[in-house]
Parts: C-alpha cells; sequence; structure tokens
C-alpha cells in the first residue's frame, strides 16, 4: 500500500557572529544538496517552509544583517515551524572567539557590519550581546576559533551529508607526453623510467592491455617497488580527498607514447583501487594511436 504521508521537510537554522564562518557553511550545505537560502527577509520565511516541502532540505542563512532581524521573533517562528507535522527544525550557531573575530576583519580591512565607524571589536561585542538568544537556543554551536575554512568544511559535512550522497568520481588514465599532458590531472605518475616495450619488435604493435606487454613491464626491477609505493600513496591520500570534499579525482599515468607503459600502469593502478573499495573509471588517451619512432625518442 502507497505511504500518503506527507514528507519531512527538514530545515536548518544557521546564524552566528559575523565572520566565524555562516557563509561557508551554507556553501558545504549547497554543495551536499541542501537548498540554501541566506538573508532572505524574515516576513518572507513561511511562504518556504512547510506547505508540500518542495525543497526537502533548506538551510536557511541569517545574521544580523537580514531584513528584519530580531532573535526573539526569529526563535518564536522557528518554534513555530517546528511544531507543524510534516517540518523537523535544527538551529546552528557558528560562534569565534572575538580576538579571532577582530584579527580576520584586521586582516581582511572588511568593516564589521556592527561597527558603524566604530573598531571591529566594537561591532564584535555589539552583535555577540544580540545573537546571545540564538546562541542559547542553538542546537548545534560551532566554535570556529582554531579552524581553517577547510576544518570547518569537514565538520559541517560530517554532521550534514545524506550517506546516500554520490561517492568521489575516480578516474584513472593513461597519456603518452610525446601528444601532450592531460590539462585535468590531479595526480600525475610518469612511468618513462621503465624499459619502453616499443622498442621490441614482437611488443611495439601490442599495447598495455596484451598480456606479453604487462609480462615486459612486471620483469622490469623498477617496477614493482615504484608501482607499490604510488599505489600505497594513493590509498593514503585519496580518503583525505573525499573528506576534504572533493567531488572529482583525476590520476594519470604517463609514457612516451601513452600506449604501453602508462596502459599497463593504469590498469594495474585501477585493480588495486576497486580492491580498496574505489570504483575508478579508466580512460586510455593514446591507446588508438599508432606507434611511431620519432615520438618515442623525444
Amino acid at each position: 500500500m502507497a505511504d500518503d504521508s506527507p514528507r519531512k521537510q527538514h530545515v536548518l537554522l544557521v546564524t552566528g557572529v559575523s565572520g566565524a564562518g555562516k557563509s561557508t557553511a551554507l556553501q558545504v550545505l549547497g554543495d551536499l544538496g541542501w537548498e540554501t537560502i541566506d538573508n532572505f527577509p524574515i516576513r518572507l520565511l513561511g511562504r518556504v517552509v512547510g506547505g508540500g516541502a518542495d525543497n526537502p532540505r533548506l538551510a536557511i542563512g541569517v545574521d544580523s544583517r537580514t531584513r528584519g532581524f530580531a532573535p526573539d521573533k526569529i526563535i518564536e517562528l522557528f518554534k513555530k515551524f517546528d511544531r507543524l507535522d510534516e517540518v523537523d527544525v535544527t538551529t546552528m550557531f557558528i560562534d569565534c572567539g572575538s580576538g579571532e573575530l577582530e584579527r580576520r576583519y584586521n586582516e581582511t580591512r572588511r568593516p564589521h557590519p556592527m561597527a558603524r565607524g566604530r573598531t571591529a571589536m566594537d561591532g564584535i561585542k555589539a552583535e555577540r550581546e544580540l545573537l546571545e538568544p540564538l546562541r542559547r537556543w542553538a542546537d548545534i554551536v560551532i566554535d570556529t576559533t582554531d579552524y581553517s575554512t577547510n576544518h570547518l568544511q569537514q565538520i559541517v559535512r560530517e554532521r550534514f551529508a545524506d550517506d546516500a550522497e554520490p561517492r568521489m568520481t575516480v578516474t584513472v588514465s593513461s597519456f603518452g607526453f610525446a601528444r601532450g599532458m592531460p590539462p585535468l590531472a590531479d595526480l600525475m605518475f610518469d612511468m618513462r623510467f621503465l624499459d619502453n616495450p616499443h622498442w621490441i619488435e614482437e611488443l611495439r604493435e601490442q599495447t598495455g592491455l596484451d598480456e606479453a606487454v604487462g609480462a615486459h613491464i612486471t620483469a622490469d626491477p623498477a617496477f614493482a617497488p615504484a608501482f607499490n609505493k604510488i599505489t600505497d600513496l594513493l590509498l593514503e591520500v585519496m580518503p583525505r580527498y573525499a573528506t576534504q570534499g572533493r567531488s572529482y579525482l583525476n590520476i594519470a599515468f604517463g609514457c612516451t607514447g601513452g600506449r604501453h607503459r602508462s596502459v599497463y600502469s593504469a590498469e594495474r593502478a585501477a585493480e588495486v583501487l576497486r580492491e580498496a573499495g574505489f570504483s575508478p573509471t579508466v580512460i586510455h588517451r593514446n591507446l588508438g594511436s599508432r606507434p611511431a619512432d620519432p615520438l618515442e625518442r623525444r
């Protein structure tokens, strides 16, 4: 039997002191698939909350610059939203130490929105007093005093990422340096230190996908120790790239012509990554190129 119950709308109120990282948090939420609105007039929020939940995950940013901003009225309004059966409200407050905020404003030379001709610290103190009711009411308080931007992004991502969101897309490619370097490679490995199968007559017309070429490459004493170090590095850094929110990672292996050593290395690396739980796409850019002695001499 079909479930006719209304879909729950998750509403996240994002607020905090100016300069603490609210905009960064909203940007990460947007990357995670939340619909985000910032400094939307308070009196109009009823148009986007509840009522059919066209936006099942909605992050609303408000601060002292928002039209109609009054902490007590905002708390009252969001408590009203939370009483709706189809709405689930969470509040996140982004805080930061006053000294660190003053340093950030002095470093960027931007005026504090509540300074009004006074010092940045005067504006910080005035805003902190204004926002205190929201901070006390918040479900989640994140203090970014000792956080880098990347650290804040990671914290928000860990708290609000949908477990079903797509994983980092990994591409492993091969290419020939003689035919131009790939423009979008994040990690590039030059395999030209290996013995070149092109100069073996019976291997020249074959490629790194052929068993005989693979056997020739693995027989090179330099292959195993270097390849093992490369894959160890990949398995070390790739989870860290994913944690930092990378959507795409392009790994490229190059050799002279792009038909033998790079192709074999890319295929082997993809196997290792699959065994580690990744799902790489493999692309061989120059696999169809004809063998050419002048290129191999470069």
